[in-house]
């Protein structure tokens, strides 16, 4: 008796490589290039599928920007790991938390994300939190360090550390939707002045870098 032929059966590409494609699409051709056929025809699957997988796009979204995170925070530990002082360790945490440019496609995908976490479940704000969560943590781990060796000036590293990332965010988006005069040489070398003023020891100014403000009697 003659067996029927076997069928074969396409196995859909690991969630990593759809992840990998639909960051490489978001750099090569922005996030309005990016769409479920689309990116279905670059990993062989329809969009049905991807849907299946991913359920919306916003799903989609954040999941990449969760790998592209773990890849990040792959990077950050390294380089706060590595041997040096505290403030050559913060100077390399500014510069891999910074955009690289113009249409950087990691943060452009992150202020789509933030965009659309407005109507956002509870499930995705808390995934949202957790990226950046770690970014704090491991900053407020290394301006402690820097203060207990003596390399910092005594701050508070929790309100510190919030305080430089809320200056950082503010920095990236200008370079990253490219506004004039903001590029990314500019702004390290704005990062690199807060830090002088603030953190250096025996500095002048506030140490928090805000500019007092004196209520008129």
């Amino acid at each position: 008796m003659t067996r029927a032929p076997r069928r074969t059966h396409h196995a859909a590409p690991p969630r990593e490589d759809v992840l990998a494609a639909a960051m490489a699409t978001v750099a090569e051709r922005g996030l309005d290039g990016l769409t479920m056929a689309g990116l279905g025809r670059e990993v062989g699957m329809s969009s049905g599928h991807l849907l299946y997988y991913f359920r919306t796009k916003d799903e989609l979204l954040l999941q990449t920007l969760e790998w592209s995170e773990r890849r990040l925070g792959a990077e950050r530990g390294a380089l706060l790991a590595r041997p040096g002082t505290a403030r050559e360790r913060l100077d390399a945490y500014i510069d891999l938390y910074l955009p690289a440019g113009h249409r950087d496609p990691h943060w452009t995908l992150w202020l789509e994300v933030w965009g659309r976490s407005q109507n956002a479940d509870d499930d995705a704000r808390s995934r949202q939190a957790a990226i950046e969560g770690v970014w704090h943590r491991d900053l407020v781990a290394l301006l402690a360090e820097g203060v207990s060796r003596g390399e910092f000036r005594p701050v508070d590293a929790d309100r510190f550390a919030t305080r430089l990332r809320a200056l950082l965010d503010g920095f990236s988006i200008h370079v990253t939707v490219g506004i004039p005069g903001t590029g990314r040489e500019q702004v390290v070398a704005q990062a690199a002045e807060f830090l002088d003023e603030t953190l250096t020891p025996d500095a002048g100014g506030s140490l928090s870098g805000a500019i007092s403000i004196t209520p008129a009697s």
